[in-house]
């Protein structure tokens, strides 16, 4: 359910490019492209929700932004400043996702978002309502697969093997049925090249 009273796509493009011009921002980057990791990763994100919505079925655009925004300004928030472990590992994690909801509520809010679309990207940012809620499930997805694709390959070389297991174990019991097909080819192609 979209709650846009923004239908102008000119509108919704900027606030795309704002989202880019800000991820763009991210000091870390992609070892394969050269390109700021979040502007990357933001990017695929958004290629592989294009694949797992099948017409006439159609994102919402706060899915669309949400999407691209997944990973918005998580370089300020480093992992390391965090206590080792699980428990410091799901408090970065939140977080960040509180974070990512409040940078991307101000950017709509330049562009003059309806406050229910705000609302609802923070919904979808926060991942609650996964299995439940099939766009939070998308996000998830698209989340999990851009993972996969982009940061499997230097786990797999630092990790210990039990520890890579449980990592790929974990991300794929979160993705729907279509994302796995897609993941299938991912996983393989990683195997493949010697790891």
């Amino acid at each position: 359910m979209s709650y846009q009273a923004i239908t102008d796509r000119q509108v919704i493009n900027a606030t795309i490019r704002q989202i880019d011009y800000v991820n763009s921002t991210d000091p870390n980057l992609d070892p394969t492209t050269l390109l700021p990791r979040a502007l990357h990763q933001g990017r695929l994100a958004s290629t592989w929700l294009s694949r797992l919505h099948r017409p006439p079925d159609t994102p919402s655009l706060e899915l669309e932004l949400v999407v691209r925004a997944h990973h918005l300004r998580r370089w300020e928030l480093a992992r390391i400043d965090y206590s080792e472990g699980r428990a410091g590992y799901l408090q970065w994690r939140r977080d960040n996702k509180k974070h990512q909801a409040e940078s991307l509520a101000a950017i709509m809010s330049e562009f003059g978002w309806p406050r229910q679309s705000i609302i609802r990207t923070t919904e979808l940012l926060s991942r609650a309502q996964l299995r439940t809620d099939p766009e939070t499930q998308h996000l998830e997805d698209a989340a999990c697969l851009v993972f996969l694709e982009t940061e499997l390959q230097t786990m797999v070389d630092r990790l210990e093997p039990d520890h890579m297991s449980r990592v790929i174990e974990k991300t794929l019991a979160k993705m729907s049925p279509l994302a796995l097909e897609f993941a299938t080819t991912l996983t393989a192609t990683t195997d493949a090249s010697g790891s």
